[in-house]
């Protein structure tokens, strides 16, 4: 049974384990990464038994625009709806709001476009970007 959870007692070592799973280089910083996650406006977590695996972070103003910067799973869990079910408690709280935005590459492309979002126009996606994975 997978458990979803809206919840910021996430432990830190949990969390470090389920982004070096994933090779995610945001692992690399613990602390910042922690901090960024339980200060987000909205987290959700996926649990099977005390293992976490799966989470998705949601920053916004709270009334209009909601950008959501994380959303992964544990590789083994992968394919089995869990990032869906993520997704859908986000939604309880931001599906009104007039703007969602995401960044999204490679394979993660088709999940947030059965999700119902698509290419912003002519925008491009730009960043100053510390990570390695992409």
């Amino acid at each position: 049974m997978i458990d979803i959870k809206t919840t910021t007692k996430v432990p830190k070592d949990k969390i470090i384990s389920l982004y070096k799973s994933n090779k995610w280089s945001a692992a690399d910083k613990p602390e910042l990464l922690y901090n960024a996650l339980i200060g987000s406006h909205f987290l959700v977590s996926a649990w099977a038994s005390d293992q976490l695996i799966g989470i998705g972070n949601a920053i916004s103003d709270g009334h209009l625009v909601v950008y959501y910067p994380h959303l992964l799973v544990h590789p083994d869990y992968q394919g089995k709806g869990i990032g869906k079910r993520i997704f859908d408690k986000m939604q309880e709280k931001y599906a009104g709001f007039h703007m969602q935005m995401l960044t999204a590459d490679g394979g993660a492309i088709p999940f947030y476009e059965k999700m119902g979002f698509e290419r912003a126009g002519d925008t491009v996606p730009m960043w100053i970007y510390s990570g390695t994975e992409h």
